[in-house]
């Protein structure tokens, strides 16, 4: 499994939650530290967490060992500022922000995950948006709903296509926490500068889910836009519920 100590990374304020490290930092730190990495040799990895990633770490002791590995962990979701966390930085908005440093700067993505078919509509939508992208791949990826890690060989599709065509920046869309267990467990095998779990943020970019309108983002209500139109995540919301009942000795202080 790629193993990465902390003190290798770039850091800012970091706080902690629920045992879970957060980087508290500002959308254009976290771009400025990526743009950093692409810049020089070296693999580093980028986690999203949530209130949901934080209720799944609290009972999954390895998956809290992948998170707390990564070289960035970023604010995502309301609910974080509950900790006290200050900033917010969404792992949609970052993707988005990567892919046009990517086209400005010439560095090549790969789409690796979703449902079949999405990640070729993600890129087809961007090469039209950046023509200048370099994108190396799409891959919907492997079936493992039921599995957690996935190890890299010459039989696994996905890992055998990114060896092969390598990128700087590969966005992974398994849903947490399998992306996550795909990237520690497959990154220091693949010719990847930079990879990060990006969970559902394919269908939104390549219009296959609409996205919040801007204001209801900025009032924290994302989470309720999605529930209007996805109805069957009212099950995940319910970790929202769990999230605020394990951080409730903490908020009382």
């Amino acid at each position: 499994m790629f193993e990465r100590s902390r003190e290798h990374s770039l850091r800012t304020m970091i706080k902690n939650i629920l045992g879970v490290k957060i980087d508290d930092i500002t959308m254009e730190e976290a771009v400025s530290t990526v743009g950093i990495w692409l810049s020089k040799p070296g693999k580093h990895y980028i986690v999203t967490p949530n209130p949901e990633f934080l209720v799944t770490a609290k009972s999954d002791n390895q998956f809290q060992m992948i998170l707390n590995r990564s070289d960035l962990s970023i604010p995502d979701g309301v609910g974080l500022k509950l900790a006290g966390v200050k900033n917010r930085v969404s792992g949609a908005d970052l993707m988005e922000r990567l892919i046009s440093l990517s086209a400005e700067k010439g560095y090549r993505i790969g789409f690796l995950g979703g449902d079949k078919g999405v990640a070729d509509l993600c890129a087809e939508r961007l090469s039209k948006k950046f023509p200048q992208l370099k994108i190396s791949f799409t891959e919907a990826g492997p079936d493992i709903d039921s599995l957690k890690r996935l190890p890299c060989s010459a039989s696994t599709s996905s890992a055998s296509l990114a060896m092969t065509k390598g990128c700087d920046i590969l966005f992974v869309a398994f849903g947490h926490p399998k992306q996550e267990y795909w990237i520690a467990e497959n990154l220091e095998k693949i010719p990847v500068k930079v990879a990060m779990g990006v969970g559902g943020a394919f269908d939104y970019i390549s219009g296959r889910v609409p996205r919040a309108p801007n204001w209801i983002r900025s009032l924290g209500l994302e989470w309720l836009f999605r529930l209007i139109l996805q109805p069957w995540r009212v099950k995940r919301q319910l970790a929202l519920i769990r999230y605020i009942y394990l951080l409730t000795p903490k908020i009382r202080g």
